[in-house]
């Protein structure tokens, strides 16, 4: 059983904690880690998409960001997103390689699979721009049906457009697009 903290306005954990389906049913606040992983090809920022598998609870079969997860009780942001890279897609990245982006936060509430599901969580943004060649990836079948390359700008595009193809967050984009200008 996953068991998540329940964060403040600002996003520290308040002491309480609550399960994932409790957090996910009542809309309580929770912490998220999320990692983008760039290259740059023939001059242009890509971004390693993953599709979700069709057995996800919120947004089945949709691309999304390159690997991402709940931040469990009592775990930092940077540990869960070492954490989710392995799980996912198995890389095994070291805390250097991930360059922290900046937060964003997720509100909405969706039917899926015939079940309300509430999300309130902030989003912690990682960059992982180490080579990646996907044919070497082991995918947690449970988690990721597949991965793909996409080129980030015409994506951050198509998200606003093609919300039956794409579940990327926004406000992920955001973040990365302003890490982008003011790194490179």
């Amino acid at each position: 059983m996953e068991i998540f903290d329940v964060i403040d306005k600002d996003g520290n954990p308040t002491g309480e904690t609550v399960t994932r389906e409790q957090a996910h049913t009542e809309g309580i606040p929770h912490r998220t880690a999320h990692i983008w992983i760039l290259r740059k090809k023939e001059g242009r920022i890509q971004v390693l998409l993953q599709k979700r598998s069709k057995n996800k609870d919120s947004f089945p079969g949709m691309f999304d960001t390159s690997s991402a997860g709940h931040i469990q009780a009592g775990d930092e942001p940077l540990e869960s997103a070492l954490r989710e890279l392995e799980e996912e897609l198995g890389i095994h990245a070291t805390p250097e390689q991930l360059h922290f982006a900046g937060t964003f936060p997720i509100s909405f509430a969706k039917e899926f699979h015939g079940k309300m599901f509430r999300d309130e969580e902030l989003a912690f943004v990682y960059i992982y721009d180490q080579p990646v060649d996907i044919t070497e990836l082991i995918l947690q079948k449970e988690e990721v049906e597949a991965v793909e390359w996409f080129d980030l700008e015409k994506t951050y595009e198509e998200c606003k457009y093609c919300r039956d193809t794409f579940c990327v967050p926004s406000g992920g984009f955001e973040v990365v697009r302003k890490y982008l200008r003011e790194n490179q």
